[in-house]
């Protein structure tokens, strides 16, 4: 049960989001939209208003709106034989037309920066403290074999005296494989541990070095974040997900990665259903996690996404006309085709992978 609502939570927000900056785009330009549906056909109920109908439909994963004088995923063609009337998308202004479409992107990836600026302000920052004092020991590793706590404090390495985690650091990775002598103090007492650091091959700028590592990590402070460093901080994580996100991206398209990485409908509710029983942090981050990919992946250059939309309108704005409608719908019916195509794999992948 938990599974299920987290999973109707985020989608339907994702979702939601996404549709309503098509929707307020739309209504800022003067286009009439037609629906406004959260899932796909076909419809279940809902209400009209206005001249809009407000509905809920039968496919959970997506949604969508009817933009009034717009080719889309609905290849609906009725209303494009006559001429375009001044409510329509086909009416409008290049940019007025481009904004439309790129709203509903934007307005996930603005909501994936606001919550990782949320979290910031809820959970603060946290940074490494520069005394030597262990704040996590591996569960395998020379110090947990040794007796190692948490909060133990190193007070000298082989008599040689430590005041910070950089400087005991620079003694272990210098020492792989080579017993040390190290004093530690715990609450009023002092004990030595007699550690031999286990041998780790790290990269190095000139190729490769030995490093000894025992297996512990510094204390992580946690202290409430600025203004200034709530929304920097955000939006540093922004930016290093989105990195891997179009990494991932480009690795996908020139085969480095396999499809077969990619994650559909029946993995996304398993990890919205384990970031739900981890707390809510957990599971607002997942939905920044998700929000950022959809804002991305539907930028991307192919037909039927926001991003191939864009596509079409920038080639009809260098060459100052509109493409021929059947065109138009031949792009869209081909690449839906195989974008259906491409579901139906992913959804078999996730059952696949689910029940080995």
């Amino acid at each position: 049960m938990t599974t299920i609502l987290a999973t109707i939570f985020v989608l339907g927000i994702l979702i939601f989001i996404h549709e309503s900056g098509h929707f307020l785009a739309a209504k800022l330009f003067g286009i009439r939209v037609d629906r406004f549906s959260m899932g796909y056909p076909p419809r279940l109920f809902g209400k009209k208003v206005g001249e809009t109908d407000y509905c809920i439909s039968a496919i959970p994963f997506g949604g969508y709106v009817k933009i009034a004088g717009m080719v889309d995923e609905s290849m609906d063609t009725g209303q494009l034989s006559a001429e375009p009337s001044p409510w329509e998308f086909r009416s409008k202004p290049w940019i007025s037309r481009f904004s439309v479409i790129l709203a509903g992107p934007v307005m996930n990836l603005l909501l994936a920066y606001c919550i990782f600026v949320g979290g910031v302000f809820i959970y603060g920052i946290g940074e490494y403290s520069r005394e030597p004092v262990i704040g996590q020991v591996a569960e395998a590793g020379p110090a947990r074999d040794a007796g190692i706590l948490p909060g133990d404090r190193i007070v000298s390495i082989d008599d040689v005296a430590v005041g910070t985690w950089e400087e005991m650091a620079q003694i272990v990775h210098a020492s792989p494989r080579k017993p040390l002598s190290i004093l530690i103090r715990r609450a009023d007492s002092l004990i030595t541990h007699i550690i031999v650091p286990k041998s780790e091959t790290i990269p190095s700028r000139d190729g490769e070095r030995e490093v000894g590592l025992i297996g512990i990590a510094p204390e992580l402070l946690v202290r409430n974040a600025s203004l200034v460093e709530g929304f920097r901080q955000g939006g540093d994580n922004f930016m290093y997900l989105t990195r891997l996100i179009v990494d991932v991206v480009g690795r996908l398209v020139t085969g480095k990665e396999s499809v077969r990485s990619l994650a559909g409908p029946v993995a996304i509710a398993r990890m919205a259903g384990e970031s739900a029983r981890s707390g809510f942090g957990t599971l607002f981050s997942f939905m920044a996690m998700l929000s950022l990919n959809l804002g991305i992946l539907n930028l991307l250059p192919i037909p039927v996404l926001d991003g191939g939309h864009l596509l079409i309108l920038g080639v009809e704005g260098v060459a100052r006309r509109d493409l021929p409608l059947k065109a138009k719908l031949a792009i869209q019916q081909v690449f839906m085709f195989l974008l259906i195509g491409l579901m139906v794999f992913v959804v078999y992948n996730d059952i696949t992978r689910a029940l080995k």
